[in-house]
C-alpha cells in the first residue's frame, strides 16, 4: 500500500497529451485530495483484491463514501478504468472514494464463478463500513456506483446485502457469504445486523438481467468478451450449472429477479444513467427497472446522456465506442454529483 498526494495539474496535463489517462481537467478544480493506493482488503483463494481510498482535502473531520465497481462484462478491466472518475468526483465533491478490485470470471484459471463476484463486493462494502474511518470516511454514509458489469454489481449490493448464508451457493438454498467478514461476525450475523446497508446506489448502463443474458448467449464464444478476455467460454457458474436445468442461480444474480415491494423492504434511492445511443445496454431496460422500483415504492430517477453510447465513463478513450473521458464523462458525473449531495448534503 502506498500513498501518494495528489499530482500537479500541469502533471495531469502531460499525461493526457501523452495519451494517458483521458482526463480533462475542468475551470473547476477544487481542493486537493490524498489517495492510498492499492490496499489489500481481501485475498480470496491467495488472489490479492485491492481498491485505491481517495480521501478530499478540505478539513472536515469526516466524508461520506462512495465505492465504485468497475464494468467490463465480469471479465475484463480493473479498477484503473475507474481512475479518472474517481480523481473528478474527490476533487469536486466531498466524498472518500473508494475504487475497488474484485475477482473477474476468467480469475483462478478461468473457474470464478458470478456468486463469487458478487461476494467480493458484498465483501468490500462490509471491509469499507469497518475500517474507512481510518481515512475519514463515514461508514453510516455509503453510496456504491458502478458502470455496466459494475452497475449490476452495485445494483446486487442493494438487493441481496440482506441474503446472506455462510455456505453461498453450495447449500440447499442460495445465499451469499461475503469475502469479507468482520472477525466474528458469520455471515447471518451480518445480515441480522444490516450490515450491509448502504444509503444510495448509482447505477450507469447497468446489465440487470443475467437470466435473459445468459438464455441469449452470454456463455457461448459469440459472446466477444470471452475472446477479449482470453479465455475460453464457459457457464458463469461452471459447466455443471445451465441456464436452462438451473434457472434459479441465474436469477438470484439477476436485479430484476429481486425486486421486492416496498411494504417489504424499503430500498435507499438510486439513481440509474444510461447514454441514448447505447447499444449494449438498452436504455429502454433501465427506464423498465427505474419504471419498476417506482411502481414497487421505490424513490429511484432515471437519467438519460444524450447522444452518448456505453462506456462514456472510462479512463481512457475507447476507439470502438469513440467514447473520451473528457467529452463525454463529466456531464454524468455532474449529475451524480447532485443526486449525492442531495441524500448528504
Amino acid at each position: 500500500m502506498k500513498k501518494i498526494i495528489t499530482m500537479p495539474l500541469v502533471c495531469l496535463a502531460i499525461l493526457t497529451i501523452l495519451g494517458g489517462l483521458a482526463f480533462a481537467a475542468s475551470p473547476a478544480m477544487h481542493h486537493e485530495y490524498v489517495v492510498s493506493k492499492d490496499v489489500e482488503w481481501a485475498k480470496p483463494g491467495g488472489q490479492g483484491l485491492t481498491m485505491d481510498i481517495y480521501t478530499p482535502q478540505t478539513g472536515k473531520a469526516s466524508y461520506p463514501v462512495l465505492i465504485i465497481y468497475h464494468g467490463g462484462a465480469w471479465m475484463i478491466n480493473n479498477k484503473s478504468v475507474m481512475d479518472s472518475m474517481s480523481i473528478y468526483l474527490v476533487k469536486r465533491a466531498e466524498y472518500v472514494v473508494c475504487n475497488v478490485n474484485y475477482r473477474l470470471l476468467v480469475d483462478a484459471g478461468n473457474t470464478v464463478t458470478l456468486d463469487q463476484i458478487v461476494e467480493d463486493v458484498l465483501g468490500a462494502v462490509a471491509w469499507v463500513r469497518s475500517n474507512i474511518a481510518s481515512y475519514k470516511g463515514d461508514p453510516a454514509k455509503l453510496i456504491v456506483t458502478g458502470d455496466s458489469a459494475g452497475g449490476h454489481l452495485a445494483a446486487m449490493v442493494v438487493l441481496a446485502g440482506d441474503k446472506l448464508e455462510s455456505d453461498g451457493f453450495g447449500g440447499a438454498t442460495l445465499g451469499f457469504c461475503p469475502t469479507w467478514l468482520p472477525p466474528g461476525v458469520t455471515a447471518e450475523e451480518l445480515a441480522q445486523q444490516d450490515g450491509l446497508a448502504v444509503q444510495a446506489a448509482i447505477l450507469s448502463y447497468p446489465a440487470l438481467d443475467l437470466h435473459a443474458a445468459c438464455a441469449g448467449g452470454f456463455e457461448k464464444p459469440e459472446n466477444y468478451f470471452w475472446n477479449f478476455a482470453k479465455a475460453q467460454a464457459r457457464g458463469i457458474f461452471g459447466d455443471s450449472v445451465t441456464v436452462e436445468k438451473n434457472p434459479d442461480h441465474y436469477k438470484m444474480v439477476s436485479p430484476v429477479y429481486l425486486l421486492p415491494h416496498s411494504s417489504a423492504k424499503k430500498l435507499p434511492p438510486q439513481l440509474c444513467m444510461v447514454g441514448s445511443a447505447d447499444n449494449l445496454i438498452p436504455p429502454a431496460s433501465v427506464k423498465a427497472y427505474v419504471d419498476t422500483l417506482q411502481a414497487l415504492g421505490h424513490p429511484a430517477e432515471y437519467w438519460e446522456h444524450a447522444g452518448r453510447p456505453h462506456a462514456y465513463l472510462d479512463s481512457w478513450k475507447n476507439e470502438f465506442l469513440g467514447t473520451s473521458f473528457g467529452k463525454d464523462a463529466p456531464a454524468a458525473l455532474d449529475k451524480m454529483i447532485e443526486f449525492m449531495n442531495g441524500i448528504f448534503y
